[in-house]
């Protein structure tokens, strides 16, 4: 119940903390059996933000897999988000030094990456979106004409799955097992 909570919400309050805490309250309200009352409201609302700081856990190898690419190619970070929230933890992560631009988007979508394309002047034959969500990386980079490099992970937010489409000719799509292994490709 909580995914399609979370998805209502997201339309209304768009995507992070403030959107979560909003479908945690909700999913609890439509749950119990007891109205909420205010006490119980905040002591929900302080789960969701107690995320907030939560030191960032980066995935093996990131840092050194960064370092190096950032010296070969030109990287630039896309996420989506609040602003705010997503600058902190671009902060936090002690990664921002390794990419020439950070982009915070409302969506990834189609649009979102012609948008991205068209202020950097980026090349579609030689620009990779690299990234662990079909549903908001890889597919809408390939339908806006990029490459695509797909990371599985397990973790990976279950509003984010969805089948991976094929690279149209002549793009292509790389799926690496780990984050590390872009050393060999690029």
């Amino acid at each position: 119940m909580l995914n399609d909570v979370e998805r209502e919400c997201i339309v209304k309050h768009g995507y992070g903390l403030h959107s979560f805490a909003h479908a945690l309250v909700d999913t609890f309200e439509r749950l119990s059996v007891e109205p909420i009352t205010p006490e119980l409201h905040a002591q929900i609302q302080s789960f969701a933000h107690s995320i907030a700081d939560h030191p960032i856990e980066t995935l093996p190898d990131v840092p050194q897999t960064l370092q190096y690419l950032s010296g070969r190619h030109h990287l630039i970070l896309m996420t989506k988000g609040a602003i705010v929230e997503q600058t902190g933890k671009i902060e936090r992560s002690g990664l921002k030094e390794y990419f020439a631009a950070a982009e915070i988007v409302a969506e990834k979508n189609r649009a979102t990456y012609e948008a991205v394309i068209g202020k950097y002047e980026l090349a579609h034959d030689s620009t990779w979106m690299v990234g662990n969500s079909p549903k908001s990386d890889i597919n809408p980079a390939l339908a806006a004409g990029l490459h695509a490099v797909f990371v599985p992970h397990g973790d990976t937010w279950i509003l984010e799955h969805e089948d991976v489409n094929a690279a149209p000719p002549p793009q292509r799509l790389l799926i690496v097992g780990r984050f590390a292994e872009l050393c060999e490709h690029f």
